[in-house]
């Protein structure tokens, strides 16, 4: 055995043990609830720069809940989307720019027909970069609404995956999905909002306002 043969052995451990640097840092995370978390997922998947989007929870008090558990109420977990994407080609300000265009912001412990704590619609910050921007975009629309924005503005704490069949649920089940989300008149009242901004999927004139 060569001398670089048993140098390459010894640090074999340790290339195991260490994650790869490709593996950090080249992506950023956002957290938003915005009601039923099938169609959160859906609204992110559709914007250029994301990476992932995982339905979940969190804001609540119970480690590793199940759905029922949270739809139940009483753990504190909001319906959430765990939103992975590449900040050098699309950054936080547009992804609050989506998020507000996809959920009614005056609504209160409810987004559309789905009525629970649950389902409040929540921005959780993962820094105070975040914070400052989710602050930003909240008064901007409170300004230019001219009303109270209800939407919680809340440091991230923990995220718990949803059970699997939650996953890319729309892709899954499309008839069961887009029956549900017309049922629940999720896009007439985000019209009703929004207008032509309705369920954007991309970085408006003036992503603040």
């Amino acid at each position: 055995m060569t001398a670089t043969s048993r140098l390459l052995l010894t640090l074999l451990p340790l290339a195991l043990a260490t994650p790869l640097v490709a593996d950090t840092g080249q992506t950023a995370r956002a957290v938003f609830a915005g009601g039923c978390f099938w169609c959160v997922e859906q609204a992110f998947d559709k914007v250029e720069g994301v990476v992932a989007t995982t339905s979940g929870f969190s804001g609540g008090h119970v480690k590793n809940p199940s759905y029922e558990q949270v739809t139940a109420g009483g753990t504190g977990h909001a319906e959430v989307v765990e939103v992975e994407y590449d900040p050098e080609r699309v950054d936080y300000e547009a992804l609050l720019h989506v998020f507000w265009r996809n959920i009614d912001p005056f609504a209160e412990g409810r987004q559309f027909c789905d009525v629970g704590e649950s389902y409040r619609s929540a921005i959780f910050v993962l820094d105070e970069e975040q914070r400052a921007l989710a602050e930003a975009s909240r008064d901007a629309l409170a300004q230019r609404f001219e009303r109270e924005i209800t939407t919680e503005i809340n440091d991230f704490e923990a995220f718990y995956p949803a059970e699997e069949y939650h996953q890319d649920y729309y892709r899954k089940n499309p008839v069961r999905y887009n029956f549900y989300k017309a049922a629940c008149g999720r896009k007439q009242r985000l019209e009703e909002v929004w207008g032509d901004e309705a369920e954007a999927s991309g970085l408006g004139a003036d992503h603040l306002s």
